[in-house]
């Protein structure tokens, strides 16, 4: 929602909640699961028995260094956890042990190549909640005949991290997700499995005048499980609170829930504030003071972060936005398209094109996450790609060999040759074949001569099923105008 078109300034910031990738919780030492049976992975320290004593995650710390060095954060050289105080079916305890006034890190930022740079306000080590479970249409507590709860969650190591309100649209919330998303995933810290709950994203949202300096009163969308529905919630609050002001109305501090079907708003509880969770220092742990060797073990352990590998294929490339962003946001997928470049010894447009395009609508319909799950080698692509560069191999054709070599692998020559699939050497044959199908397409010959160009599609068509994708499509138009006489 644009500045211009309301007179109004979203400002909005974002708390997102990463599980780490641990084998066990962060207090104990039940192994996490996704999907096991209920309560099924649960201890007397995760249920919050009387007498029992944490025990702090070494490998959730590692995590929460890597995190903070992906996102350029200052690392605190003593940070401390704390009992977050309240009460609620899925916290056994009756606290939740997170950090507070001294987090694990803090101050760094996020750039969106092209789109907001954002600050980091803090990232902190924290442990989940257990899961309820509402019996009801809705899903949701409200109108449900029942809930139940599973605990096997409970105690899942989780890192927060909370932004800066440095983000002034929906769509620019929804881009610097994607990034974030895309950066835990490549640090390996997380699955980020935004259907699963292993990434969900809170949106604290307000709206002001353009130059004014003060925040109004803000509102927290929660648990905005996929990025569609982050962008459509914080559109639907930020239309919401401009109706409230302009009306003359005042916006309440409130949490709020965005249905995704409905595109309803419902009002969840007053906002807490911090007081209202009485912190204290939780006395059974230890202060967390990582040495310069933890540090520099977690900064060995960094790939090449997402915005620095867009940049390099944007320079080494010259690739576009929309194809370097889709490289990068699915790694593998960049990983083989570099080797498959290596391969050829550049040809990287048209590898990028073939690698984005029909590359990935066959993965996509079988469901490959890695290309190197398929049959296809990085050499193979290289070469079909060069063949249909040298004009050598029809695209149509290509397509085909294409099919084969990513369901049963091979050499792209020999898949051209046993199917018959070189290009028509003889240009006689093409131009008798282009006659016939203009004979055949009278009504697209009389639109083309009277300017629809578009309509010289149908013949085209025509003169690659008869060939079976072996004309070259450039040659076909030339002497379809050619003999049109235009």
């Amino acid at each position: 929602m644009s500045n211009t078109a309301t007179g109004w300034e979203p400002v909005i910031g974002l708390e997102i909640h990463v599980q780490l990738a641990t084998r066990t919780k962060m207090f104990c030492g039940c192994e996490l699961s996704f999907g096991q049976a209920p309560n099924t992975r649960t201890c007397p320290v995760c249920l919050g028995h009387p007498g029992t004593l944490p025990t702090l995650n070494a490998q959730a710390v590692h995590y929460g260094l890597m995190i903070a060095l992906a996102l350029d954060c200052e690392i605190a050289p003593r940070s401390i956890f704390h009992r977050k105080n309240y009460f609620y079916p899925d916290l056994p305890k009756g606290y939740q042990i997170s950090q507070y006034d001294i987090p694990l890190a803090s101050g760094g930022h996020l750039e969106v190549p092209g789109g907001p740079s954002v600050r980091i306000h803090r990232a902190h080590l924290e442990e989940d909640a257990a899961k309820l479970i509402h019996h009801g249409e809705s899903g949701r507590i409200h109108g449900a005949g029942s809930s139940v709860v599973d605990f096997n969650r409970g105690g899942t190591p989780l890192v927060e991290i909370v932004t800066e309100p440095d983000v002034r649209s929906a769509s620019d919330a929804r881009e610097f997700l994607q990034l974030l998303r895309t950066t835990l995933k490549q640090i390996g810290v997380s699955d980020v499995n935004m259907e699963e709950g292993s990434l969900r994203c809170d949106a604290n949202v307000s709206v002001r005048r353009p130059g004014e300096e003060t925040y109004r009163t803000k509102t927290e969308l929660k648990n905005m499980n996929s990025f569609r529905f982050l962008e459509r919630g914080i559109d639907a609050e930020t239309a919401r609170q401009i109706g409230t002001w302009e009306s003359g109305g005042t916006v309440v501090q409130e949490t709020i829930h965005f249905d995704p079907v409905s595109g309803s708003l419902t009002p969840l509880r007053s906002k807490e504030e911090v007081h209202d969770y009485r912190y204290f220092p939780e006395p059974d742990l230890v202060p967390v003071a990582p040495t310069e060797e933890m540090t520099e073990r977690a900064r060995a352990e960094l790939p090449e972060l997402p915005a620095a590998r867009l940049e390099r294929y944007r320079a080494d490339y010259g690739l576009a936005d929309d194809v370097a962003g889709t490289l990068v946001g699915w790694s593998e997928l960049g990983s083989f398209f570099e080797a498959s470049v290596a391969a050829a010894n550049g040809n990287a447009g048209a590898i990028a094109r073939w690698t984005t395009g029909e590359l990935v609508a066959f993965l996509r319909e079988h469901g490959i996450e890695d290309p190197r799950e398929s049959k296809l080698s990085p050499d193979a692509l290289a070469e079909l790609v060069g063949m249909v560069e040298g004009r050598t191999l029809s695209r149509g054709a290509a397509k085909e060999v294409l099919g084969e070599l990513t369901a049963e692998g091979g050499d792209p020559r020999s898949i051209v040759e046993a199917r018959g699939l070189a290009p028509i050497a003889d240009t006689g044959e093409l131009e008798a074949i282009v006659e016939r199908a203009i004979e055949a397409n009278a009504a697209a010959v009389e639109q083309i001569r009277g300017g629809k160009a578009q309509a010289a599609g149908a013949i085209v068509g025509a003169v690659m099923k008869e060939t079976k994708g072996r004309a070259d499509g450039a040659e076909v138009n030339r002497l379809i105008r050619e003999k049109l006489g235009i």
